[in-house]
């Protein structure tokens, strides 16, 4: 006969479980040393037990600790404690400070190094020998049965009575051992002890022989074997408050496999998850009584594999024994292990260490990795990926599973707003709801009868919402709050970390929720329900900030403007149900602008940010639809239309809330305000110069030179606005934003005006009018206006920038003047297909010639080396092309004329030249 599987996984089980006894064994002693030190270190004032090593070696006299006992510590603190500490150089370190406290009269001493390790003797001796001993007599008594099979020797009843004899008999026998085992031996070798190993043997043993006669020889039926099997379960967990959690782990193990064994063709599940709950709750007792964390977390994933298993596997789910299992689960957590322990035991240790953190980075560890992090991971999960799965079941289901949903989620919920250490539970509640509710949009609910009569929710795969599903989603909403601010109020001082996070859930998946709700399943024109909601919540959220700012504790500081921040995302969401277009577009900034004005009352930090996000989520909305209304409702009409509104309010709000708040102490708030205020109001008016310039529709296409050179006009006259703001209240966001201005400005001149938009390239039409025609706007006014901006920057702009601008000027007016000149000769299109006419060639030739003459007295008359040098580059221009050009192109007398007046020229600026260089500066 082969051996069956299952003896072949619970012995694999029984050695996993050692192995990891025996990983954790070391850390847990000297964590233990190092917790019970601290606390004794914190009694006496000192800060860490490095500060307190440091005055051992100073001082000649010590505090006496002795007097104090490890009777202080909770039960179970002194295990979890020690899976919480770290570092085993520490650990010796605080081993040696107590190790002197405890003496009466000490003397100055030196850290002494870590303890040494064990020797190998040790560990192949009296470790190694007692598990592969233990591994033997179970795997022992498996062949001798085998044996006894095979040889045909005794009967089958015969051979499992002599193997339940030989199971007992190793329990008795490590009973036995265990009263005469000698205490220094315990201490040193707790987890390889020879009464546990040998009690491990006998309860395998007895498990065999219990499968054996149910499942080989159909000695007992499937009840009598649910029975014995469980009965070993739930002892073998009983013997391992004598001899450690490796043996409790076997129990477990046991526990959760008996069910799988026994098999039946009509499963009563409410017995089956009866039977798992009370297996949790004695391995929950046990792990209570001796501080353990390792078997209530592997109990909290066999009953979540359990549901998973259920739900996945049946036709027909019945889910009320399911959901309370697993409430059992979560209320022992909160209430029987870890329960309060945790709390009261570690909340100082756990301050102490998030204190040390340097980085944000660290705290978020410390935050995150808080204590028994396999126990809040697991109770988690197995609340979590249970209640995800009643929504994904492809059968019926006896109730809502909307309603499953939010059962689970909200005790997941109170769990983590119950206890210090349940950072995980928190947000596993929050994320699976959202989850949840969104998988609840991809499915119509019908119900249909069973065979018995009840009705269940059927799932096919119709996108369509109803009722259950909107009250399920705002009451977790609600219940998140309620837990949030539960927390906040009872633990938000102690634990700093924890009540920002809860401040951040409950500030944004509430809305969050909320707003997947009237997405899936509201009234998308207008829902009062889901307004109510909004409101509501806002409100709340504002009364909590309220009552935050009167309790005039720092501790709430940030929790408060989270709580802030949420209220307006709240409002916000009202908004969108019952408004559209234009309305939401601007209300939205009023929303932001009244928490502007409440700056006058409450000092709080995120009051101006407040507005901030207004005005960001008012240009989302415009990128979105940049129309506001829609294209086929914007009028025709210049200027007044549905964008002056729809970008001029929220404009003039976010220009009004950055005056209101120049002298606000926030640096960052105030110029994120100020930058978004001028981005607006340059947007506003971009947008109604675009729709006025294009007959009164928006769109993609490419604007014409008049269009574009209005957009650079209104950028060069933005960058004077910042400047003479920066000027009258100095900002950093007006200086560079001057300055940032005037060189997208440049860079428009440079692609647009002289390359893509050139009419000499394009061949667009300049006009008939000789003067004011298109190469007016297109050239000489942004030139006038680059000329006067650079002026004015003189002395209050870096001189590169105002040089700058300065030579932008000075090239645009030169393609004035040459583009006119083409015009002159070749008519309103001066386009160049059509070449160049020999009095053109020469025409160029005089007026650069003018220019640089016009540039060289400017330079003169103002002092100006700049506008000289300017000057001497239109002439060597000019000399580059009487050479190049003119002596080839012209013929006749336009060839002498061309070359008699450059010569003039050049001979009369150079007389030039040497007065002015030669003349002495006056005193």
């Amino acid at each position: 006969m082969e051996i069956p599987l299952f003896i072949l996984a619970l012995v694999a089980a029984f050695i996993y479980t050692l192995v990891a006894s025996i990983r954790n064994s070391s850390r847990i002693k000297s964590l233990e040393r190092e917790v019970l030190s601290l606390k004794r270190l914190m009694a006496a004032g000192v800060t860490s037990p490095v500060a307190a090593q440091a005055e051992s070696a100073e001082s000649t006299e010590k505090p006496d600790f002795a007097a104090e006992t490890e009777s202080e510590t909770a039960p179970g603190a002194t295990a979890f404690q020690a899976e919480y500490a770290s570092e085993p150089e520490e650990a010796a370190a605080t081993e040696e400070v107590a190790r002197e406290e405890a003496q009466p009269a000490p003397v100055a001493t030196t850290v002494e190094s870590p303890a040494t390790k064990e020797s190998f003797e040790s560990l192949l001796g009296a470790r190694w020998a007692v598990w592969a001993g233990g591994l033997a007599l179970a795997l022992g008594g498996i062949f001798l049965v085998k044996y006894s099979i095979e040889s045909g020797l005794l009967s089958p009843a015969v051979r499992l009575s002599l193997a339940a004899i030989f199971g007992l008999a190793l329990g008795l026998a490590g009973e036995a051992v265990r009263r005469k085992a000698v205490p220094g031996i315990a201490a040193t070798y707790s987890n390889a002890m020879i009464p546990g190993v040998l009690t491990a043997a006998g309860a395998l043993t007895l498990f065999g022989v219990v499968y054996a006669a149910y499942g080989i020889y159909d000695y007992i039926g499937p009840g009598t074997a649910f029975s014995l099997l469980g009965l070993v379960a739930f002892a073998t967990i009983g013997l391992s408050l004598l001899h450690g959690q490796a043996l409790a782990g076997l129990g477990l193990l046991g526990s959760m496999l008996t069910p799988a064994l026994i098999s039946t063709e009509t499963p009563n599940i409410w017995a089956l998850f009866l039977f798992l709950t009370i297996s949790w709750l004695a391995t929950a007792a046990a792990a209570r009584r001796q501080g353990w964390t390792v078997v209530p977390s592997l109990a909290n994933a066999g009953l979540g594999l359990w549901a998973l298993g259920y739900i996945g596997f049946s036709e027909t789910v019945n889910v009320e024994p399911v959901v309370l299992s697993l409430l059992l689960m979560i209320a022992g957590t909160i209430w029987l292990w870890p329960g309060d322990t945790f709390d009261k035991t570690n909340r100082e240790i756990y301050a102490l260490e998030e204190a040390k953190a340097e980085t944000t980075a660290m705290r978020l560890i410390h935050l995150f990795a808080r204590p028994s992090l396999a126990i809040s991971l697991t109770v988690s999960l197995a609340a979590a990926l249970p209640a995800v799965a009643i929504l994904l079941s492809s059968g019926g289901v006896s109730i809502h599973p909307a309603f499953a949903m939010i059962a689970l989620l909200a005790a997941l919920a109170a769990l983590g707003a119950s206890r210090h250490f349940a950072v995980w539970p928190a947000i596993f509640a929050a994320l699976t709801a959202q989850t949840g509710i969104s998988l609840l949009g991809q499915r119509f609910f019908g119900f249909d009868p069973l065979l018995d009569g009840s009705a269940v929710v059927t799932l096919p795969p119709v996108s369509i919402g109803t009722s259950p599903n909107v009250a399920a989603s705002l009451s977790f909403g609600a219940i998140l709050v309620l837990c949030g601010f539960s927390f906040i109020k009872r633990k938000g001082p102690a634990d700093q970390s924890f009540a920002k996070l809860w401040a951040f859930l409950i500030a944004l998946f509430p809305v969050w929720i909320g707003t997947t709700s009237f997405v899936l399943f509201g009234n998308l024109g207008r829902d009062w329900l889901h307004a109510a909601y909004g409101v509501g919540l806002g409100l709340v959220l504002l009364a909590g900030a309220e009552w935050l700012h009167r309790q005039n504790d720092e501790a709430y500081r940030k929790p408060l403007n989270i709580l802030v921040l949420g209220s307006f995302a709240a409002f916000a969401l009202s908004l969108h149900t019952l408004t559209e277009g234009l309305v939401t577009t601007v209300l939205l900034s009023v929303i932001g602008f009244i928490y502007v004005l409440a700056s006058r009352y409450r000092n709080w930090d995120v009051l101006p940010w407040v507005m901030a996000v207004a005005s960001v989520a008012v240009l989302g909305r415009i990128a979105w639809e940049p129309t506001i209304v829609g294209p086929q409702n914007l009028g025709l009409t210049p200027v007044f239309n549905a964008l002056l509104p729809g970008y001029g309010i929220p404009a003039l709000l976010a220009v009004a809330s950055a005056w209101l708040l120049r002298d606000w102490p926030g640096v960052r708030a105030k110029n994120f305000l100020q930058a978004i205020a001028s981005v607006m109001g340059l947007l506003a008016v971009a947008i109604l110069i675009r729709h006025a310039m294009n007959g009164g529709t928006l769109d993609d296409s490419v604007p014409t030179l008049g269009e574009q050179s209005i957009y650079t006009l209104l950028t060069i006259g933005f960058s004077g606005v910042l400047m003479t703001l920066d000027l009258k209240s100095p900002s950093p966001v007006f200086r560079y934003g001057s300055m940032i201005a005037g060189v997208i400005a440049v860079i428009n001149v440079l692609t647009m005006h002289f390359f893509t938009l050139n009419p000499y390239f394009t061949g667009e039409n300049t006009g008939s009018i000789p003067f004011l025609n298109l190469l007016l706007i297109g050239y000489l006014l942004p030139a006038l206006a680059y000329g006067g901006l650079a002026y004015y920057a003189r002395g209050k702009r870096p001189p590169p920038y105002v040089s700058m601008l300065a030579v932008a000027g000075a090239a645009l007016g030169f393609a004035w003047a040459t583009l006119s000149v083409r015009r002159f000769w070749q008519g309103e299109n001066i386009a160049d297909w059509k070449g160049f006419l020999q009095g053109e060639t020469y025409s160029y030739s005089v007026v650069w010639l003018l220019i640089g003459v016009l540039l060289l007295v400017l330079g003169s008359r103002f002092n100006a080396r700049s506008l000289r040098l300017a000057s001497a580059a239109f002439v060597l221009i000019s000399v580059a092309k009487a050479f190049l050009i003119d002596m080839s192109n012209l013929e006749g007398v336009l060839r002498a004329l061309s070359f008699i007046g450059l010569g003039a020229v050049l001979i009369g600026i150079g007389l030039f030249y040497q007065k002015i260089l030669t003349r002495k500066p006056q005193a």
